[in-house]
């Protein structure tokens, strides 16, 4: 048998780890002294609630290899095998973590460098489940998660530059410009970073141009998971993104999958993001 293990900044929480069979291990968040484990005893709500109270951003820590020793452990004692899925090794050190553990279980745990984070490691879960679901082979799942992968288009519009300020990675000036101008930039994540691929002004035209990213990455590959996000405490902006966009989807599927950004991810976004996440048919 082949056992899955995510960590939570695929925004996967434990409920609905338990509900798909996998083993989630959550990244720690700290609000000040109060530490909390990210999808367990803190959900993306009440992560957001704390979020928009707080002056400060919240702390993460990466997984160490010891947690990651102890999860392999247990999940291979009745000889299963394992892949553990984890957030971008660019954005985070828990690969490294993960991968040196790995090396203690003679061959039995694979472990992927999902490149992705946030829904873009969570449809490459869903993909893994869906792989397993067909008896394919360690081998074969493996090979199948590294080559479909690189195909893993993350595209966001982000509703505010206030985080980004805080975090450091844009100067003041940047982000007092954006806000004075209402500037929306769409942000997708490339090679396992963040990068920068547009602005646009208002909501309205950052839907437009979050449609164009989708269109010129070749389209959505409807045969694999695919799925959309928002972060903060109301999902009305997405659901404005998906009547403007319906054109992408209405001929294609009944329901688009929908879900809450979390802490990794939102940390940096703040509320207000919307994000589209998908294999490109390129």
């Amino acid at each position: 048998m082949i056992k899955i293990l995510v960590d939570s900044s695929s925004d996967i929480d434990q409920e609905e780890a338990d509900k798909l069979g996998i083993t989630l291990l959550p990244i720690e968040v700290r609000f000040g002294n109060d530490e909390y484990l990210d999808g367990v005893n803190l959900s993306h709500k009440r992560f957001f609630e704390l979020l928009i109270e707080n002056d400060e951003l919240p702390k993460t820590s990466q997984i160490n290899e010891y947690r990651y020793e102890e999860a392999f452990s247990k999940l291979t004692q009745n000889g299963d095998d394992v892949i553990a899925i984890t957030l971008s090794s660019k954005l985070s050190g828990s690969y490294n973590c993960a991968l040196s553990a790995s090396q203690k279980f003679g061959g039995k745990v694979r472990v992927i460098d999902s490149l992705n984070a946030c829904v873009g490691e969570r449809i490459l879960c869903q993909y893994a489940l869906k792989l397993i679901s067909e008896n394919l082979t360690l081998d074969e799942v493996v090979a199948k998660l590294e080559e479909n992968k690189k195909k893993i288009k993350l595209l966001a519009l982000l509703g505010t530059l206030k985080y980004l300020k805080k975090g450091g990675r844009i100067s003041a000036v940047v982000a007092l410009t954006g806000e004075v101008f209402n500037i929306k930039p769409v942000v997708s994540v490339e090679n396992g970073e963040v990068k920068l691929v547009g602005k646009a002004v208002g909501s309205k035209k950052g839907n437009n141009l979050l449609m164009q990213l989708v269109e010129s990455c070749g389209g959505i590959d409807f045969s694999m998971p695919y799925a959309v996000a928002y972060s903060g405490l109301s999902d009305d902006l997405l659901q404005k993104y998906l009547e403007d966009s319906k054109a992408i989807w209405e001929n294609n599927t009944d329901a688009v999958p929908q879900y809450m950004i979390g802490s990794t991810i939102g940390t940096h976004v703040g509320p207000g993001a919307i994000a589209v996440c998908f294999f490109a048919n390129k």
